[in-house]
């Protein structure tokens, strides 16, 4: 082969690679954004978000995966087909089987996000939302009435709907509307009731997600009303050990039998305020009293644990008093804060005893946290007395000085007062020469 065929060989190999490379690295025609972005504000919107925002584009997805058609004709006629498989905007009756199309697809989302669940089609098939819909009420949450329709966020974005902090509000948005809420009977003052709890002020007002949401409690896609029975299990999710004392406790048969649920009746259900020990015992607002009546045993037992609790906080209180009494005195506390720490420790234990609704459970926790309390008065004490033993021993110690000091000032006077009263020495006479 001479160099001139070689070098032409060579060239043409590298043109073919060249072309190949350059049509590899441009991106696939998508007549469906180029249309809408030369549209009006209100039609370009959806391309935008999808292009800024959205997680399917970010993993590689078009327009076209959804919605169908051929998005590499600019011709809209060829472009939105329907021979061509083009589907357009779905109805809400439409939406979820839409979007289950890939998403209870497992073989399908395993190529995308193997992580993600594919049963939530089947779970919002079981739903408050998905019953209604199935039903034909057009007027129900769907797919996008949380997750939105272009711009899809992942849950993990802060700017999701669906992020924890934004959730209660995302829900709002649908159960506050009095009008769409009276059609289906439903109250519209679970999201104020929410934000003033103690869970909706931990996770609204203080950014804790740990704390529980709407979805935490009413699921998300299987988003249903918990049974009666089912609410204690809800709670239990966080408060396994009450739960465990109640389950154990003679209320569980009590609700049972009466089928009444079993934290929403003394707790309330989404106004949950922060247990107080005036809910517990026969006081005018304890909750205590609300089924049993004087002189029965349940509110003699009420009564003997409210007054275990507050002689656990009589004797703490009056230990952390001489603690901090003997801190201010400079003393080294240390021992007598670590008991009353543990002291604090029983003491919520106790409160959380009282679910066990027996005395006789409550009583030996109650007892320890006494002990504690006690022993670290008595660390507080000593330290009290030794800062006094030390500050007398100070006083004396000063005192002794004291008179050894007067004590020489008067002998150096004695010594001076002898020096001068002694007669003058004679000069020595001169040396003979």
């Amino acid at each position: 082969m001479t160099c001139r065929r070689r070098f032409g060989w060579y060239l043409g190999f590298g043109c073919v690679v060249w072309m190949t490379a350059a049509s590899a690295a441009e991106p696939p025609p998508n007549s469906c954004l180029e249309c809408h972005h030369a549209m009006e504000e209100q039609t370009r919107g959806p391309a935008t978000l999808f292009l800024e925002s959205d997680v399917h584009g970010q993993r590689g997805l078009s327009c076209a995966d959804c919605h169908g058609g051929d998005p590499t004709s600019s011709d809209p006629m060829v472009a939105m087909d329907p021979s061509q498989g083009f589907l357009g905007k779905p109805t809400i009756a439409e939406t979820p089987q839409f979007c289950a199309r890939c998403h209870a697809d497992p073989a399908y989302m395993r190529k995308y996000n193997p992580n993600l669940p594919t049963d939530q089609y089947a779970k919002y098939l079981t739903s408050q939302h998905g019953k209604r819909l199935g039903q034909g009420e057009a007027d129900v949450a769907v797919c996008t009435s949380c997750h939105g329709v272009h711009g899809i966020r992942s849950k993990k974005d802060p700017l999701s709907p669906v992020f924890p902090t934004n959730i209660p509000g995302t829900c709002a948005s649908c159960h506050t509307d009095a009008e769409l809420m009276d059609r289906h009977g439903l109250p519209v003052n679970q999201h104020w009731e929410y934000s003033q709890s103690v869970h909706g002020q931990a996770l609204l007002f203080r950014g804790d997600r740990a704390a529980p949401h709407c979805a935490s409690c009413h699921g998300s896609h299987e988003a249903a009303r918990p049974g009666a029975i089912a609410v204690g299990n809800v709670c239990a999710q966080c408060h396994a050990l009450t739960r465990d004392l109640f389950a154990a406790s003679p209320h569980k048969a009590a609700h049972e039998s009466l089928g009444l649920p079993e934290c929403e009746v003394c707790h309330g259900n989404h106004l949950i305020r922060k247990p107080t020990d005036e809910m517990l015992g026969v006081g005018p607002d304890a909750v205590c009293i609300g089924c049993h009546e004087p002189g029965s045993a349940g509110y003699a037992s009420a009564q003997q644990m409210r007054e275990a609790v507050e002689r656990v906080k009589a004797q703490i209180a009056g230990a952390e008093a001489t603690v901090k009494q003997a801190g201010r005195l400079g003393m080294d506390v240390s021992e007598a804060e670590f008991e009353l720490r543990e002291a604090e420790t029983k003491l919520t234990q106790t409160r959380a005893y009282v679910h066990a609704f027996s005395p006789s459970a409550l009583q030996p926790i109650a007892e320890e946290g006494q002990r504690h309390a006690r022993a670290a008065e008595e660390h507080g004490v000593a330290a009290i007395h030794e800062f006094h033993f030390r500050r007398e021993g100070l006083w004396i110690t000063l005192a002794v000085l004291g008179l050894l000091i007067a004590g020489l000032l008067l002998w150096i006077r004695d010594l001076e007062r002898s020096d001068a009263a002694r007669p003058p020495t004679p000069p020595s006479p001169p040396a003979s020469p």
